[in-house]
């Protein structure tokens, strides 16, 4: 079994930081693709910040200069640094990876459980 496990989140006040990880672990072959989404209540789930296996980054508008998306490929782990945080970047955080098993031919997508980030005063 493949598993994303995130930890950080929680509650900040406007123009403070954040940092999210998601370590993957189980029957990992390679992992490909790694990313966070999020997803606020009443809006469709979007993407915030992506990383390929070679480093390569892309970053939603709205939080470009503000977020650092980075990885570990021995660990295989995601990072997600978040400064000058908004009211509008609360939301559910879910980090996804692009992952080929020791048991599965294939590339599937796996998500994390989500974690909460609330900006707020």
């Amino acid at each position: 079994q493949v598993q994303l496990v995130e930890s950080g989140g929680g509650t900040v006040q406007p123009g403070g930081s954040l940092s999210l990880s998601c370590a993957g672990s189980g029957n990992i072959f390679r992992t490909y693709t790694m990313g966070w989404y999020r997803h606020a209540p009443g809006k469709q789930r979007e993407l915030v910040a992506v990383v390929t296996s070679g480093g390569s980054t892309n970053y939603a508008d709205s939080v470009k200069g503000r977020f650092t998306i980075s990885r570990d490929n021995a660990k295989p782990t995601v990072y997600l640094q978040m400064n000058s945080l908004k009211p509008e970047d609360t939301a559910v955080y879910y980090c996804n990876a692009e992952i080929k098993s020791t048991v599965q031919a294939t590339v599937v997508d796996y998500w994390g459980q989500g974690t909460q980030v609330t900006v707020s005063s």
